[in-house]
């Protein structure tokens, strides 16, 4: 008996009418589909591999058109990453007193809309608070610089005699090594210096004009600061009022919830740090550690810094404890640190965090590590704020997708622009219900 193929038109032999069954009914018409395997015209062996059908070509060139088209917009959509971040590169110089102004104009806002309220003029208001806030800074420094002159020259003695207790350590079993063995290593480390000599002078030099780059781009952050504390009310609007109509509510709501998470985050890490300086330092204090105030305030500013600014900070107190008291006295700090950390971690960020801000730790880390590989200690600084803010953008543009309504604010309103040709301000009205359902926020 020979099979037939699909589509394959039938012999002569093979059209021949069916025979009755023994129960006399005629059996179905053959459909022509053969359900044994399809096997070689050579060899005979049934193959695995189902026959082609049809249409399988479109859907391939449908697919491949598709592919190429995702392909090609991930292509255009890295280019355009890459452009701007060649952009922003150049203009880092630029954009550094700006961004770093308004992280301190969010620090001091709250104290000058408090004096704007109470009717005292946007320039008195702005100056007033900045000038305090130097005031306070300057304080805090002409605090800390006595105990730090006075005890760093008692670590230092104290290092010395620990690398002394070392050497003794190192000359006695298991090491047993010799004194004139530990002479040559000193005497090879200081030639390594030695020849060493002219990259570590352009080190300093380095470091000097890092440090006078930082003291011009601090003070041209102070001064924008001012400007952001006096006239930043106006920008909003501003800038709303450059775009269309339906863009306009976007834009505004936009710029209000970064500004909020920028100021919602600083506020946060700046509890955070109080809380960790507080206990650290009484920790210390207790253990009669040297160094507690300016090791506090190190635990403070490290918090900006989120896990890795911490690891640091504790790390320095262990160290100094190490030197100062020995190996106990750092092991209690260290547990001390590792308390006070979980703490925070666990305890203190959930409640504090706000709806919405939260930022996995493994994101976190990932901003903090990419940060500091592009722009170093600043990058490091900034990673955190930068990645919040872009979080919000994105879970802003998903909401809108999904039309959720995201610029309706949690009283129910929607901020508007509002005006004529002599100018616009940002008023508030109540939302209304949009086409895909109830406003919601």
């Amino acid at each position: 008996m020979r099979l037939r193929l699909p589509g394959r038109p039938a012999r002569r032999d093979d059209a021949a009418a069916p025979a009755p069954s023994s129960s006399g009914a005629t059996p179905a018409p053959s459909t022509g589909v053969v359900d044994a395997p399809v096997t070689d015209g050579v060899t005979g062996v049934a193959t695995q591999a189902p026959a082609p059908v049809e249409g399988r070509g479109v859907r391939l060139q449908a697919a491949s058109r598709t592919l190429a088209t995702v392909a090609a917009q991930f292509l255009l959509v890295a280019a355009a990453v890459v452009v701007l971040g060649y952009v922003l590169g150049k203009l880092w110089v630029i954009l550094l007193p700006i961004v770093l102004g308004l992280l301190i104009a969010t620090v001091l806002w709250p104290p000058t809309r408090f004096l704007r309220r109470h009717r005292w003029p946007p320039a008195a208001a702005a100056a007033l608070v900045l000038v305090a806030f130097l005031a306070a800074l300057s304080g805090i420094v002409a605090a800390i610089a006595p105990s730090v002159a006075d005890q760093v020259t008692e670590l230092a003695d104290q290092a010395t005699a620990g690398l002394q207790d070392v050497q003794e350590w190192l000359q006695g079993p298991p090491f047993n090594f010799g004194e004139d063995q530990i002479g040559d290593a000193v005497d090879s480390t200081i030639n390594s210096i030695q020849g060493n000599a002219q990259d570590i002078a352009g080190y300093a030099v380095t470091g000097v004009s890092a440090v006078g780059n930082g003291l011009i781009n601090l003070v041209l952050a102070l001064v924008l600061c001012f400007f952001f504390l006096k006239d930043g009310t106006r920008w909003v609007p501003w800038l709303a009022a450059q775009t269309g109509p339906r863009a306009a509510r976007h834009v505004t709501a936009l710029s209000q919830k970064t500004w909020s998470t920028l100021s919602e985050f600083i506020r946060q890490q700046a509890f955070v740090g109080f809380i960790d300086a507080f206990f650290i330092g009484i920790g210390l204090w207790i253990l009669d550690v040297p160094l507690v105030i300016p090791l506090a305030v190190l635990t403070f500013f490290g918090a900006f810094i989120p896990i890795i600014g911490a690891f640091v900070a504790g790390a320095f107190a262990v160290l100094i404890a190490l030197v100062d008291q020995g190996f106990t006295t750092a092991l209690i700090v260290l547990i001390i640190v590792l308390v006070v950390q979980q703490l925070e971690g666990n305890v203190l960020q959930p409640i504090i965090q706000g709806r919405g801000f939260n930022l996995h730790a493994a994101v976190v880390i990932l901003a903090v590590t990419a940060g500091g590989s592009l722009a170093g200690i600043i990058g490091a600084f900034l990673g955190v704020p930068v990645a919040a803010l872009i979080a919000v953008v994105y879970r802003y543009c998903r909401d809108e997708l999904d039309g959720r309504h995201p610029e309706v604010q949690d009283d129910g309103t929607r901020a508007t622009i509002t005006g004529d040709e002599s100018g616009a301000v940002v008023t508030e009205e109540p939302a209304q219900p949009g086409p895909s359902g109830p406003a919601t926020s």
